[in-house]
């Protein structure tokens, strides 16, 4: 390299900055003497350049970096550009269909290996109850293949911090079209007539004293069931078994609407087993909730989170976020409610970052595509 060319990338910190060369200036001789008297400006002119004794020859200017890209390592990656929320359910749609297309050729492709596996494993293990041979490789070849129906889930971060009072959210929202599960429900009633009648409604179990006793000895397990209904009267007894219900959120609680009267006790158990989605935030303030199914039209799943999005806006706390200092109890100008957003599948590749104006029920581009 020629002395008099400088090379940027000495004094860049960035290992993409475009390399710029310029000729360097000239270093004034050793016996340049600068002078403030007016007439050694006409005795300097002689000279074979021109010196300015105030000015830099260190460094160049910083306007003239020219940057191509980022600054991108794995510590420090490009950012993600936000998704529409139409768009990126299609993303997540689009992606089940992919993989259920993947899985279905894989099944059709190993046929013969499954069936040679299983009608091995028949001659080896097989006994008087197992099927013969033959029977295994009708059932292999009739048998079709069972597709997946994967959950989508939205993980929507507030600005909440659930240790300050009223910032902790907990309830439970109906979505219009269901979230595509069936929940076993376990009712907690002195009423016998209305524990028989909860049984009949579809009710994994019903009772009063006696399911408590069972849960507490163990004849119970509380992972039979995935959700809890109680009439108030029981609510004292329920407090021997809070040790094992309160860990899994099947504690009976008024703010979801899980501690009914008993002439509403049916109805909600028939909400309970269908269409109610409870949801809490979490110590970092985020609400998780599964919003459907692959299986849903992409219809279906905007009506669904449009209709949870209305409750999270509805039950907004009057102070929510870290605030400044000297102002209890008020909300800074220009705080944000919604930081983030994300939408994932049970068997996706990461989740799909979701632009935040199309799911503010407050913005103009709510449930929308913005140009």
């Amino acid at each position: 390299m020629s002395s008099n060319l400088l090379l940027l990338r000495r004094i860049s910190p960035s290992p993409r900055t475009t390399v710029v060369f310029f000729p360097r200036r000239p270093s004034p001789p050793s016996s340049f003497q600068p002078s403030s008297s007016p007439s050694s400006s006409s005795s300097s002119s002689s000279s074979s350049f021109d010196y300015d004794a105030s000015a830099s020859y260190r460094h160049p200017p910083t306007s003239m970096l020219v940057r191509s890209r980022g600054y991108v390592t794995r510590a420090h990656a490009s950012p993600t550009p936000p998704t529409p929320i139409r768009s990126a359910l299609r993303i997540l749609l689009d992606g089940i269909d992919e993989r259920h297309s993947h899985r279905l050729w894989r099944w059709e492709n190993n046929r013969e290996n499954r069936i040679e596996q299983r009608v091995s494993y028949l001659k080896e293990r097989g006994g008087a109850g197992m099927p013969s041979p033959d029977r295994a490789r009708e059932d292999a070849n009739t048998t079709p293949y069972r597709r997946m129906d994967e959950s989508i889930e939205l993980a929507l971060q507030l600005n909440l911090d659930p240790r300050k009072p009223g910032q902790s959210l907990r309830g439970s929202v109906k979505l219009p079209h269901g979230n595509g599960r069936t929940f076993g429900v376990a009712v907690f009633t002195d009423d016998v007539d209305l524990a028989r009648k909860a049984l009949e409604g579809g009710a994994v179990h019903a009772g009063g004293t006696n399911v408590v006793d069972m849960i507490k000895d163990g004849t119970i397990s509380p992972s039979s069931f995935q959700r809890t209904l109680a009439t108030p009267e029981i609510m004292s007894r329920l407090s021997s078994v809070a040790r094992l219900l309160g860990p899994r959120g099947l504690m009976p609680n008024a703010k979801i609407g899980t501690i009914v009267p008993h002439d509403a006790l049916l109805d909600a158990l028939a909400m309970q087993r269908s269409g109610v989605s409870n949801y809490r935030t979490d110590r970092e303030g985020i609400v998780r909730l599964g919003v459907g199914r692959g299986s849903f039209g992409i219809d279906d799943l905007l009506d669904n989170v449009r209709e949870f999005m209305n409750e999270i806006h509805g039950v907004k706390p009057e102070s929510f976020g870290k605030g400044r200092k000297g102002q209890k109890g008020k909300v800074a100008r220009g705080t944000k409610y919604y930081l983030k957003a994300h939408l994932s599948a049970t068997q996706g590749r990461g989740s799909v970052l979701v632009d935040i104006r199309t799911i503010d029920p407050t913005s103009a581009f709510f449930m929308s595509e913005p140009q």
